[in-house]
């Protein structure tokens, strides 16, 4: 059995997993920081150290965005494929015939979703999301469902694909960007949603 939460980690957990949901990545160290206003990234170090020791985080090794909570336990951890349907622009959209060209191995659990989840991947192009922190040639995976706002969606508004947030007024579902050089989207005739991203990966490509 894991062992209890002090009152601190247990709100450094509820921080990162409201961050995550808000953002769909996770915080970095300096940003639990500055939340909590601890005095050195070092004590916010030890209570993530404590809660991936606790099962309470599983990180990625090597991702600056790796603190992620698990779905199911460690110990049910899977590897599943998830298809890579090439490039959805963050930016202004533009049409594109998306092919499979590639797949993903990646850990379910990473994700927080079940290894039998129907998932897809897009890689990023452009920097509508930079405050979203979604950057050009990230990877985004995605899953089919019905959006809520604030879901940063992959969708196809009057033909043409996008990567943004996905937002209503007075009940009128609209596109948003993370970035005040674009503008907001709203559909003339269709917004179709593709898929409400769940998780993201950085590769550092060019």
């Amino acid at each position: 059995m894991s062992e209890p939460l002090t009152d601190r980690q247990q709100q450094v957990l509820d921080f990162i997993q409201a961050y995550q949901r808000e953002h769909g990545v996770a915080p970095v160290l300096r940003e639990i920081q500055k939340h909590f206003g601890f005095a050195s990234p070092f004590s916010v170090q030890r209570h993530v150290d404590a809660l991936a020791q606790k099962g309470a985080l599983h990180r990625l090794a090597g991702k600056a965005r790796g603190l992620l909570h698990p779905a199911h336990h460690p110990g049910d951890s899977a590897l599943i494929r998830i298809p890579l349907y090439g490039i959805i622009p963050a930016g202004l959209p533009t049409a594109n015939e998306q092919e499979a060209d590639s797949h993903i191995s990646v850990d379910a659990t990473s994700l927080g979703v079940r290894p039998d989840a129907k998932l897809f991947a897009l890689r990023v192009r452009g920097d509508s999301m930079l405050g979203a922190h979604i950057v050009e040639n990230d990877v985004v995976f995605l899953t089919p469902r019905e959006p809520r706002p604030r879901d940063i969606v992959a969708a196809l508004i009057d033909g043409e694909s996008t990567l943004k947030r996905f937002l209503l007024q007075r009940g009128r579902p609209f596109l948003h960007a993370e970035n005040p050089r674009y503008p907001d989207l709203l559909p003339a005739t269709e917004l179709i949603i593709q898929g409400v991203m769940v998780g993201l990966l950085r590769t550092g490509a060019s």
